[in-house]
């Protein structure tokens, strides 16, 4: 549920043929290569799910799901999990664990990537045999923004060998009016602006992992879990594993950067530029007239 979309965004309904947003990224990962699919959901949308997806992705692509319960690997130490919103997006991929067994992406299903995004995370995943070099797309920060709002971003930061150094959730991003000769953008943050240079790589949660990840997510989740089970709006995001797993020396992370537009839903305003920017690409020839 998009707390500021006000639905269940990921079943809208933006493609000129009502195409949700994921079967363009669904569509794009078939021909990237990719032979599975994991919806990972809360179990009350499994049957709209199914009657959304299932036929038009049978004999297509693997359909599985996966559900994010509240006390999904939570120790039992802790009690009772007290709260309403899921664990993050860490959890959820944790949650993901017993339905994979091999090198996989991780998106959101909001979120327009581009086959660009699709076809490079494919290419390493195929060939790269490092179990502990796992890799992501960077976008500019300065192509995700929403014109009716403040976005969350991964801010990167990236080394000389193209690996990622550092990845923080900047959970206010937007760019600032206040002076029109001087229009910027900046992240807010305990009433302070940081600004940010337009072309700053900013992870929109498209990851590539091998599956050698799920055990160290389990034990980083195990111990947020426990410091975090009174906090019930805290939320265990994968650049926080992506960090830890940098810092302690457990994993790496290649950036891939991409050039692409990427685009998505945060308010319901962003609706129909989503819509436009669909029936364009559908003009142009990158999808054919109707996906299925």
């Amino acid at each position: 549920m998009g707390s500021r979309y006000g639905g269940v965004k990921q079943l809208d309904q933006f493609g000129p043929h009502g195409e949700t947003i994921i079967d363009y990224s669904l569509f794009d990962a078939i021909r990237a290569g990719f032979g599975k699919v994991v919806f990972i959901i809360r179990e009350e949308l499994r049957t709209d799910f199914e009657e959304v997806f299932g036929e038009k992705l049978a004999g297509k692509i693997d359909v599985d799901y996966a559900i994010q319960a509240l006390d999904s690997f939570v120790p039992e130490e802790v009690g009772a999990v007290r709260r309403t919103k899921p664990w993050g997006t860490g959890h959820a991929t944790l949650c993901a664990w017993h339905h994979v067994s091999t090198p996989f992406a991780v998106i959101n299903a909001d979120d327009f990537y581009g086959y660009e995004a699709f076809q490079l995370i494919s290419d390493f995943l195929q060939t790269d045999t490092d179990p502990d070099l796992h890799a992501m797309v960077g976008y500019e920060v300065q192509k995700t923004l929403s014109e009716h709002g403040s976005v969350s971003r991964g801010v990167c930061a990236v080394d000389a060998y193209g690996h990622l150094t550092s990845v923080i959730e900047r959970t206010k991003i937007y760019e600032d009016k206040a002076d029109p000769a001087d229009r910027k953008i900046v992240f807010e943050e305990a009433d302070s602006l940081t600004p940010l240079l337009p072309d700053t790589p900013v992870s929109m949660n498209f990851w590539g992992f091998k599956p050698d990840v799920f055990p160290l997510i389990e034990k980083q989740f195990e111990s947020y879990a426990i410091a975090n089970i009174d906090s019930p709006k805290a939320e265990f995001y994968i650049p926080t594993v992506m960090t830890t797993l940098i810092q302690t020396g457990t994993g790496r992370c290649k950036v891939f950067r991409s050039q692409s537009e990427w685009f998505g839903v945060t308010y319901p305003e962003d609706k129909p530029i989503v819509q436009t920017a669909l029936q364009t690409l559908h003009a142009e020839g990158a999808y054919p007239e109707k996906l299925w």
